[in-house]
């Protein structure tokens, strides 16, 4: 015997008509102030438009990717998901200039150098035991180093030691200070 969507099943918000009929239901100028918005996300998108952005939110909450909560307007919903997409694209952008030099320098190094010999490694482990013994009683400082060394964001830094945004700063500052005054790191150009 087939089983039937009862009414309480057909309210749901992942129910495809209902999520269609909600953004086909949105009006003329909630349409307009939606491509208003849109044009305000996209802001330095270089590659991509304003009606690119709104299209991937529309498509998302079509395909259920995106669910609004009960009560919320769908243009600022829809705002909300272009916010987020924004960010995601910027955050996506930040990635791939961080890591496509890394990626080239290590192929350089590799291809130049595949090993490390005796000397450069007691020379790296040198530097460790140094920059070891000069924050051995700053707690803060290890923290922050131990959380770079893995590829900690300053955010994430910041969540995993309870460090507030001027502390993080500021402990960045004494570390670089620090290792500048020892002659462990090279000064800015």
């Amino acid at each position: 015997m087939p089983k039937f969507k009862t009414a309480a099943r057909m309210d749901d918000r992942r129910f495809p008509i209902q999520r269609a009929l909600a953004v086909a239901l949105v009006s003329e100028a909630d349409f307009l102030r939606l491509q208003a918005i849109a044009k305000l996300y996209a802001r330095g998108l270089n590659d991509v438009s304003w009606r690119d952005l709104l299209n991937e939110a529309i498509a998302r909450v079509l395909e259920g990717k995106r669910q609004a909560p009960d009560g919320v307007a769908m243009v600022a919903f829809l705002a909300g998901v272009m916010r987020s997409l924004r960010a995601d694209h910027h955050r996506r952008m930040r990635l791939e200039r961080a890591c496509l030099p890394a990626v080239d320098a290590q192929a350089a190094l590799a291809a130049v150098d595949p090993a490390p010999d005796p000397e450069h490694r007691l020379a790296i482990a040198q530097q460790l035991a140094a920059i070891d013994r000069l924050f051995a009683k700053d707690r803060q400082a290890l923290q922050v180093i131990n959380g770079l060394t893995n590829g900690a964001s300053p955010k994430e830094i910041q969540k995993l030691y309870g460090l507030s945004e001027t502390e993080y700063e500021s402990t960045r500052k004494r570390i670089r200070r620090a290792l500048l005054r020892e002659g462990l790191a090279r000064r800015k150009p």
